[in-house]
């Protein structure tokens, strides 16, 4: 229903119909918390407040409520609830995750994979627990364990899937990354969690050319005497390599799989890793109760998914959003996975891809969205999307003007659920809501269960103006910790130094009368010009609408006593900076955003540095311009743009 008007919080673009808003599974809940309880809850706003005040009532109603199977119940629900960190969640619970994710064994489709040559693959459920069970037989004849880990280097493929459940139900620990990553990239993640098996395809498709990996594979292996156990996944038909294991013989022994390993609710189900831009990847650990519980939460609830949806993200196996796709199984929807270059053979190939499979929730980046709206793509008078709803972004704040082209360009009357969380969660802070409006520029609220707030640099809560996005009380899926941090101390000083006992996770934020929230950027790239804190995104909204900038990133450099803005900018072809350009790009920040957001010199670069998740790397770029080293590249898609920022700057 699109019901476009402004109120005082900003103009909502959506609203739920009636019917939508009473029976979608957030309303369910409400009812059925309110029975449990004998209480009414009459909006969103009064169960979220009920569920961060009453947050065991809460978890362990959410528990009852998306029916958690598990071999032993728990005996509380929360110890220690006031340490952050050091809470301990549904102590005495044994359960296992991988169990969970394949509740469905029927003929009902689990699984679609679409290559981007249009190739394409079907797992039922029923096929889908078959293959799992006998990989994790195989595995488990190999002697893989709980507490041992599995690492992957793997597309966006079926087997990744299959392979991670069969880790799961041995209650080993998974981790992954996607093929592109260099070999050093690769050994500074896997050399410090020390595999015990290194799981691997013979190659991968980009852009409709195959790219062999098996001498990066087997450089990779050299330098991980640890590992015991090589399996290649013959994918691309590059050939085999000495001593590996064949994925075909493994996953045909199903006839009597070992029983899923019962562990506790914080056992360490996936090894996830930071972007590593300024030095070696934190290793970061999540356990299985906690990723599940939070998962079960947001997909049922925030997303209303169940057994007759069809769930897409666009991700690879080195980002978060891979680990909370597949998370979509244990709510019976049909997954979809992609891989390839989502603008080969043409830059709409996923939303003809999705109106193909009857997609009804529409994953990607904001990247993604602000690339189609450069090139051009308008598919809305080609392809009727009947089955899609609503489209999920994250990785950077969605610009207000991309939620315009959404409507107008590609579904008029979906949901946009603009989100945001991350790896340190593996899920989310903030998300979408089938039970609220959609506001132009805005998150539409905080997730159940979770304390959000925005804190001013005293550690006050402020409403309407920007600060540090915090979570003051504990939460299920906060990480188990750092790999290989015994005392903790990492783990503390990523999140819990800035305020104590509470987690502050690193956004520059604005929480709006309404409940709804904006991400301004990275709180570790906001500017300060004249002491006053600007959020790179106030600039990039303005800049990337100019028709002739492609993308640009902006820093802060230390100059005469102060701080000033530099804006490099990536042209359109044929473009040139010049001084009419670059009075356009000063004059449309002055008069958009405020003389502070003016930067003081504006260049041109062919190309902008990214992590290997696609998200824009503003301190490695900070790092170049001050002439720091930069300790790892590896960390980037692209690290040779770097040198086009190396003393350009001048005086």
């Amino acid at each position: 229903m699109n019901t476009r008007h402004t109120d005082d919080n900003g103009e909502i673009l959506w609203q739920p119909s009636a019917e939508f808003a009473s029976t979608c599974q957030m309303a369910d809940f409400m009812t059925y918390v309110g029975r449990e309880k004998d209480r009414v809850f009459n909006d969103y706003e009064t169960l979220w407040r009920w569920s961060i005040r009453e947050r065991a009532d809460f978890w362990a109603s959410l528990w009852r409520y998306t029916d958690v199977i598990a071999a032993t119940p728990w005996q509380r629900v929360l110890d220690n609830g006031d340490a952050m960190p050091g809470a301990s969640w549904f102590p005495g619970a044994r359960l296992n995750f991988a169990e969970n994710l394949l509740r469905f064994r029927d003929d009902r489709c689990a699984i679609v994979f679409r290559g981007e040559d249009g190739e394409e693959f079907r797992y039922s459920y029923a096929e889908l627990y078959r293959q799992v069970a006998g990989l994790a037989a195989s595995l488990h004849a190999l002697g893989i364990n709980p507490g041992d880990r599995v690492a992957a280097i793997l597309p966006n493929i079926p087997q990744a899937v299959v392979a991670m459940l069969a880790t799961a139900w041995l209650g080993a620990t998974w981790s992954s990354c996607s093929p592109d990553f260099g070999v050093q990239g690769i050994l500074d993640r896997f050399g410090q969690i020390a595999p015990k098996l290194l799981i691997a395809t013979d190659g991968y498709r980009f852009k409709g050319r195959v790219i062999d990996i098996r001498d990066k594979v087997e450089s990779v292996l050299k330098e991980l005497p640890r590992c015991q156990h090589r399996l290649l996944i013959d994918w691309q038909d590059c050939g085999t390599l000495p001593e590996t294991l064949d994925w075909d013989g493994l996953v045909a022994n199903a006839d009597d799989p070992p029983p899923f390993a019962q562990l506790a609710f914080d056992h360490p189900l996936y090894i996830l890793f930071s972007s590593g831009t300024t030095g070696k990847p934190k290793c970061i650990a999540h356990g299985a109760g906690g990723t599940l519980l939070q998962h079960l939460k947001e997909h049922r609830l925030h997303c209303d998914l169940g057994r007759d949806d069809t769930l897409f993200y666009f991700t690879t196996c080195g980002w978060m959003m891979w680990n909370w796709l597949v998370s979509g199984l244990a709510s019976g929807a049909t997954l979809v996975l992609f891989d390839g270059s989502p603008f080969h053979p043409a830059p709409d190939v996923l939303w003809r891809m999705a109106d193909a499979l009857g997609v009804t929730v529409f994953g990607t980046s904001a990247k993604y969205v602000s690339a189609q709206e450069k090139a051009g793509v308008a598919v809305i008078d080609e392809l009727p999307l009947t089955g899609l709803r609503s489209i999920l972004s994250t990785g950077s704040p969605l610009a207000p003007e991309s939620f315009d082209y959404l409507l107008q360009q590609i579904k008029p009357g979906v949901q946009i659920c603009s989100i945001s969380g991350g790896t340190d969660i593996v899920s989310c802070f903030a998300l979408g809501n089938p039970l609220l409006p959609v506001r132009r520029g805005q998150l539409q609220c905080r997730g159940l269960g979770m304390a959000v707030a925005v804190y001013d640099a005293q550690g006050n809560a402020v409403v309407n103006e920007p600060g540090e996005l915090v979570c003051t009380k504990s939460f299920p899926c906060m990480p188990v910790g750092f790999w290989n941090d015994p005392d903790g101390s990492r783990y503390h000083a990523a999140y819990f130094e800035r305020f104590p006992n509470v987690w502050t996770h690193g956004d520059w934020t604005v929480l709006t009368r309404g409940g709804g929230l904006v991400i301004e950027g990275r709180s570790d790239a906001v500017l300060n010009p004249g002491g006053v804190r600007i959020g790179t995104a106030e600039i990039y909204r303005q800049v990337e609408r100019l028709p002739q900038i492609k993308e640009s990133v902006c820093v802060g450099q230390p100059w005469d006593g102060d701080v000033r803005i530099l804006l490099f900018v990536v042209l359109n072809e044929g473009v040139v900076l010049d001084e009419s350009l670059e009075a356009i790009i000063r004059k449309t920040l002055r008069e958009n955003a405020s003389p502070r957001h003016v930067p003081a010199k504006i260049l041109a670069v062919s190309d902008v540095p990214r992590t290997r998740s696609g998200k824009l790397s503003e301190i490695a770029v900070r790092d170049t311009v001050a002439g720091k080293p930069l300790s790892n590249t590896e960390a980037l898609s692209n690290p040779e743009v770097l040198e086009q920022y190396r003393n350009r700057t001048g005086h």
